[in-house]
């Protein structure tokens, strides 16, 4: 496919945002993010303002750049996840949300996959005492219901935009990283052990399934140092990602956290972190924060999803896609 005709409608979105396909789309948007707000207050969540900028934020990106402003003479970061914010939250209440916005300086070549914006939004989940397995029951949960909302409440848009969209059953199926390797490999894919799984295998894995599902356990050496390694299982994380199928990749990515310093400390020196860089969160986890695990789900790729949309910038009214300068 050409990169214009792939892009197209990016440049001059005050065009393309009048066309009826788009109207449809952000109807569906609409009830994707009351269905998710309800749902976190109905478990007892409360949900907070997140941070825009801020002195650090999430270094574990994938291979994107952060982008960084002058802030009163101050280097200050645009948040590319409110990760360490969350554990902060924490320190108030026991569960906690927050529509959060995110700016990751993807690779130019990443507009291929239709899968990757430079600015995009995700639902952020945390909550207190709370271990991996709780935490995907409870996305798995919630990405059941808002499915099944979202079918009920917009059947009509989903037609018109050629989408069946079937509402799937809980529990969702559980791989762990190790399984997904195993299952790659069969298939004739050259994974390697102890990185993320790069994107067209990834786009493989998810066509091979009709539902969502986990991977989960995933190699310490394939994460940020704010996931938590098993006590048990040394090298391993307590952390997970959920997969939409037909090849939409992945959703949710989370996991328990890290909450004891001296463990931080010695995973940024592992990753070639300077602590001195994370110096609130270094002194907050002194003090004492409490264990917790949660996830974030990307509201444009849920959006793509329950719309089968071919491009992820056509499931926000104004895309920002690496690389191209737009409105």
């Amino acid at each position: 496919m050409e990169m214009r005709e792939l892009v197209c409608g990016v440049v001059d979105r005050y065009r393309y945002i009048r066309r009826p396909e788009m109207r449809l789309v952000l109807r569906v948007q609409d009830e994707i993010l009351s269905a998710l707000r309800d749902f976190l207050r109905g478990e007892g969540f409360i949900e907070i303002l997140a941070p825009v900028i801020g002195p650090v934020t999430d270094p574990g990106i994938r291979g994107a750049r952060q982008a960084s402003i002058d802030y009163y003479g101050h280097g200050f970061k645009l948040m590319s996840s409110m990760i360490l914010y969350k554990q902060m939250a924490l320190l108030s209440v026991d569960r906690v949300f927050a529509l959060s916005p995110n700016i990751r300086l993807e690779p130019e070549e990443s507009v291929r996959t239709g899968r990757h914006l430079a600015e995009f939004r995700q639902v952020d989940v945390e909550m207190a005492h709370a271990t991996y397995h709780d935490a995907m029951n409870l996305g798995e949960r919630m990405v059941a219901y808002v499915l099944g909302r979202v079918s009920r409440a917009c059947s009509g848009e989903l037609e018109a935009l050629g989408r069946e969209l079937r509402p799937p059953r809980t529990p969702f199926e559980r791989i762990s990283y190790g399984e997904a390797l195993e299952i790659l490999r069969s298939e004739g894919f050259r994974v390697e052990y102890g990185v993320e799984i790069p994107w067209d295998a990834e786009e493989a894995i998810s066509s091979m399934f009709d539902s969502p599902f986990w991977i989960y356990d995933y190699p310490m050496t394939a994460r940020g140092f704010y996931d938590r390694e098993d006590p048990e299982r040394p090298g391993i994380l307590r952390d997970f990602d959920l997969i939409y199928p037909e090849g939409f990749g992945e959703g949710v990515s989370g996991g328990e956290r890290e909450y004891q310093a001296e463990r931080v400390l010695e995973r940024m020196r592992m990753r070639g972190e300077d602590p001195r860089d994370y110096g609130w969160y270094i002194e907050m986890l002194k003090e004492g924060v409490p264990p917790s695990a949660g996830f974030g789900i990307g509201v444009e790729r849920l959006t793509r999803y329950i719309c089968g949309l071919r491009c992820i910038w056509d499931a926000v009214p104004f895309p920002k896609v690496p690389g191209i300068p737009s409105p």
